[in-house]
């Protein structure tokens, strides 16, 4: 029986050293473009819902007015755009380099509108860790968590002018003195 215990032992103890040499040789990927290591999404998604049934809110302090909405709308184009994309454009340049890849949220197939609000509002409110999902608890009010929330529960049925609000703000033009053909105009008058 002895030896029994001892191999359990020594089986118990063998599972969290192979990690660490595995962790230590610089064999566990850490780059953005590398695979996930093994059991990496199993965890994360499981401690995740784990976490989600009991903390996220149950109930609401807000509907999705018009106005409710809007702001959500500024929330997000100010906070979350940068990752998560405006409707029907591409995705961004950092978006395309992170790990996980953030969900493009106005994307079918990505929405949350199934999501329930408070577990949407859990998210943005604490963030996720390993996921690149920063927390807005100490940057937004709770007003802004809720909007944000309930905007993207609604992502797939928003009014024009939300949806105006969510569109990309026209690229700059370009200065008069720095088109090409004023360029060479004014180089071919100096030479005169």
């Amino acid at each position: 029986m002895g030896k029994f215990i001892v191999g359990v032992i020594i089986g118990i103890l063998l599972v969290p050293a192979a990690f660490y040499v595995y962790v230590s040789l610089g064999l566990a990927p850490v780059a953005t473009s590398a695979p996930p290591m093994p059991f990496e999404r199993f965890f994360a998604k499981t401690a995740l819902h784990a976490v989600l049934r009991r903390e996220a809110p149950k109930t609401l302090s807000k509907t999705a007015s018009d106005a409710v909405l809007l702001a959500g709308a500024r929330v997000y184009t100010h906070n979350c755009v940068l990752c998560h994309g405006f409707p029907n454009q591409p995705e961004s340049r950092v978006a395309k380099g992170m790990f996980p890849h953030p969900p493009q949220l106005f994307e079918p197939g990505h929405m949350v509108t199934n999501d329930p609000v408070g577990v949407t509002y859990w998210k943005v409110q604490h963030g996720i860790r390993l996921s690149g999902m920063p927390g807005f608890e100490s940057s937004l009010t709770n007003d802004d968590l809720y909007a944000v929330s309930l905007l993207l529960a609604n992502a797939n049925h928003l009014p024009a002018n939300v949806q105006q609000a969510l569109a990309p703000p026209a690229p700059p033009a370009a200065p008069a003195s720095a088109t090409p053909g004023k360029k060479v105009a004014k180089a071919k008058a100096a030479k005169k």
